[in-house]
């Protein structure tokens, strides 16, 4: 399966969009931390959005590099959530610490 991480070009309002595309495992989390490392240390980022709609596959590393980012008080997940991550939030109860949004768009005022 295909992975691809894109940092979206900044729009000036503090907000830095990362998307996922495929399977996350911790074989494959390099590019995810590289991508959301310098956002949490950035104090001009006010917000994280972390796009999740083509996620396909994450497991529990890629759950910790989630609370990693969400230990920096300014993560928000931009949906609708796809049926893997869902999974993941269930088997491990973490998904009410998520505040998740229904759309990017959403996810960047919220």
């Amino acid at each position: 399966m295909e992975q691809e991480v894109l940092v979206l070009p900044d729009e000036g309002d503090g907000v830095r969009v990362i998307v996922c595309v495929g399977e996350f495992d911790q074989d494959t989390l390099g590019p995810f931390r590289q991508a959301g490392h310098p956002a949490a240390a950035d104090p001009a980022v006010r917000r994280i959005v972390l796009d999740v709609r083509r996620l396909t596959f994450a497991d529990s590393s890629m759950l910790n590099e989630m609370l990693r980012l969400l230990r920096s008080g300014r993560l928000v997940l931009g949906g609708p959530l796809p049926a893997s991550l869902e999974r993941v939030f269930e088997l491990t109860g973490a998904g009410s610490l998520f505040p998740t949004a229904h759309s990017v768009e959403a996810a960047r005022i919220l």
